[in-house]
């Protein structure tokens, strides 16, 4: 291709740029399908190219997918911590990467669920996320955190106040 396509749509030529390294696949209407999701995995096999590794060539640069709140599979897998998730959309999730060391570990999930308390909101509960270390270079499974979901109750909130109150409790645990 020797130039670019005509302006069409919501694009527009003379915003091209000379660019590596980032994808973006949505569905327009907002539904989860899990063609989005094959779809923005093979966008990051297809930017292997970038070469964005360190010395260690088996460890990445992190980049990953962004998907919707998958409710049925977290509700099955809060089931098994004796944690009954309500509403899909009344819950927020966060990811956390927490120390390996258990005291280190507990202290900052404690200091998380007092600022949750603090700011009025309800703690549902914690997960840890398996990981495969194996799948990780050398030099990444040395610092390898513990990843762990927190579960955070909107208890009838209003969507926009209780964003912002999760916006608050981020910035706080920061």
């Amino acid at each position: 291709m020797n130039s670019y396509p005509q302006k069409q749509g919501l694009y527009s030529p003379e915003l091209e740029k000379d660019n590596c390294g980032v994808g973006f696949v949505a569905n327009i209407k907002g539904e989860k399908s899990h063609h989005v999701i094959v779809d923005g995995l093979q966008i990051l096999k297809k930017l292997v190219h970038r070469g964005a590794t360190g010395a260690d060539p088996e460890t990445g640069d992190g980049a990953g997918i962004m998907i919707q709140i998958p409710d049925a599979f977290l509700r099955k897998e809060m089931e098994k911590e004796d944690v009954t998730l309500p509403a899909e959309g009344d819950y927020a999730v966060g990811m956390m990467f927490l120390p390996k060391e258990p005291n280190a570990r507990y202290y900052a999930e404690g200091v998380l669920e007092r600022i949750i308390e603090e700011e009025g909101q309800e703690l549902l509960g914690w997960r840890i996320v398996p990981v495969n270390e194996n799948s990780c270079g050398f030099s990444a499974r040395g610092t390898c955190p513990i990843v762990s979901q927190v579960f955070i109750a909107r208890n009838g909130m209003d969507e926009d106040a209780f964003n912002r109150k999760l916006i608050i409790i981020r910035k706080r645990a920061e």
